[in-house]
């Protein structure tokens, strides 16, 4: 009789590393001035792990991230046919309003994480989530006004070209709201994940994609969520080409 093996365990797909650098000065208001500082910059795709297929209409989306001063800076190209959302002001629950990209941070030595979600019409929600616990109360209570962080933090742009059928976001996310510190430092890491919700008017659900291999389309798993490292060094300079325009 042959000996029973041991079951294996499988171990969890993680989310991808990044050696995020510094990025040159550039006009945040421009779209093309935004585009031709991260030149260069490997673009992160979002996907559907937790699918055999992709969903119908599924569209891609792609992320690229660099640094500069005390800011983590995020630029977002999202494919998408019906660019719309619902949302009037800030801190509403963009996730249900329309299309939104999300951003999840969390400093490698915290607990607790951000969330940023913005719409096509530049607004925003931000959110500070001290636990998984204080999540579940909140999705259990179907009530996420005690997780919204006061003031205004962040700075952000998008830009829509609904005849291509696309839009950009530009977010630029600094330390103290993430880490409580006030510089970068070098070799820090984050925790990081971007997803989105592409909502199509007439559809009674969107199509939502992630970085992150979540295992199931929940995504505030953050053992599948990837790794930002800090790198200081030589500055990554724009590169001219492409113009672009558009409405922020």
């Amino acid at each position: 009789m042959n000996a029973i093996q041991p079951l294996r365990a499988v171990p969890l797909a993680r989310g991808p590393e990044i050696l995020c650098g510094e990025l040159a000065a550039f006009n945040e208001s421009d779209l093309t001035a935004v585009q031709q500082a991260f030149r260069g910059v490997k673009p992160c795709q979002l996907f559907q792990a937790w699918r055999p297929k992709v969903s119908p209409g599924f569209a891609p989306a792609s992320v690229q991230v660099g640094w500069r001063e005390d800011c983590l800076l995020v630029l977002a190209e999202l494919t998408d046919e019906d660019i719309y959302s619902y949302a009037t002001g800030i801190n509403q629950r963009m996730w249900e309003l329309g299309d939104a990209f999300e951003i999840f941070l969390r400093p490698a030595d915290h607990a607790d994480y951000i969330q940023l979600d913005i719409t096509p019409n530049n607004h925003w929600v931000q959110l500070r989530i001290p636990s998984a616990e204080a999540l579940r109360r909140a999705q259990t209570a179907n009530e996420f006004a005690g997780l919204v962080m006061p003031g205004t933090w962040f700075r952000t742009g998008t830009w829509l070209f609904p005849e291509q059928e696309k839009w950009f976001v530009f977010a630029a996310i600094p330390a103290r709201a993430v880490s409580g510190r006030d510089q970068l430092a070098a070799k820090e890491r984050w925790h990081f994940s971007f997803s989105r919700y592409d909502y199509t008017r007439g559809q009674l659900e969107p199509v939502i994609s992630s970085t992150s291999p979540h295992a199931e389309a929940n995504f505030h798993r953050q053992q599948e969520w990837g790794v930002i490292q800090f790198e200081r060094g030589q500055t990554l300079s724009p590169k001219a080409g492409g113009a672009a325009e558009g409405r922020r």
